[in-house]
């Protein structure tokens, strides 16, 4: 829709619902008019009614689509795969715990976790309950496997889609902040102050509400320049962090080029952080 055609309707086909999309979603207007009055004039529509119904019908066609592009895009098939690890992980781990509650009435065993619903699961059952605990177990072990079977395509695909941004924090915790920002693009445009509490948005509930001091990160304290500093450092290292993430976020969105200095760098500042309590890097 410009000036110059005099709205997105002109020399269009009424019944061509593909080419409308086209305009709707192609087209701009440099300021507003009086476009059911215009598109009565072109012959576009019988009257207002008709045309408002004619553009409903183009504008939601072109949401969907608008919906499925997103959805179907790298940073998003990332996003559903991260998601689906969590699950996984966190499901699994849950039943396992019920594995060794269970085995530990039947066998007097004393094991835990998911290495423990696998012994669970290789043992020969000798009775019917004994085939619904090692079932269960097989069912833990299975989903346990999943989630590794999505962190390792999460692994390979991570780099792809944000390079710079999983060569600084690793494809796992690249894959998780993408999908705590909602998308690759929205996390190049979020500050590196938000970037660095992503994931603990309770604890800055909290903080805001007066009950609790603020946080100094969220899911990036995973990150081993965080995790591995000194306390009394770590919001420091934090700030240092968040700051090259956002900034290799905003590379990889908006043009896609490895940066390998961004990592010289954030090594290079976080030496200094550690330097002033004389650790090691």
């Amino acid at each position: 829709m410009t000036e110059d055609t005099g709205g997105w309707f002109v020399g269009l086909d009424p019944d061509d619902g593909a080419a409308a999309v086209t305009r709707i979603r192609d087209g701009q207007a440099d300021e507003p008019a009086d476009w059911p009055t215009l598109a009565v004039d072109a012959g576009f529509a019988a009257d207002r009614e008709e045309y408002y119904e004619r553009l409903h019908a183009a504008t939601t066609t072109a949401a969907s689509e608008a919906v499925r592009e997103r959805e179907g895009a790298d940073d998003q098939q990332l996003v559903h795969a991260v998601r689906a690890m969590a699950d996984c992980e966190r499901t699994a781990n849950e039943l396992a715990e019920r594995v060794s509650e269970w085995a530990g009435s039947r066998y007097g065993d004393s094991g835990a976790g998911i290495d423990y619903a696998r012994e669970v699961a290789a043992r020969d059952p000798e009775d019917g309950t004994d085939s619904a605990l090692v079932s269960l177990a097989e069912r833990t072990v299975a989903v346990a496997d999943e989630a590794d079977s999505l962190r390792s395509f999460i692994e390979q695909a991570a780099p792809a889609v944000a390079p710079n941004l999983s060569m600084l924090a690793g494809p796992v915790l690249a894959a998780r902040l993408v999908s705590l920002a909602g998308g690759l693009e929205a996390l190049a445009k979020q500050p590196s102050g938000t970037v660095q509490v992503l994931g603990a948005e309770d604890a800055l509930f909290a903080h805001l509400t007066g009950s609790a001091p603020s946080p100094k990160h969220g899911v990036i304290f995973t990150h081993e320049y965080v995790r591995g500093t000194h306390p009394d450092e770590r919001g420091s290292a934090a700030r240092a962090l968040a700051g090259k993430l956002s900034i290799a976020a905003r590379i990889d969105h908006y043009s896609g080029d490895r940066r390998p200095e961004l990592q010289a760098e954030l090594d290079e500042r976080i030496e200094r952080i550690r330097s002033r309590r004389g650790e090691e890097q």
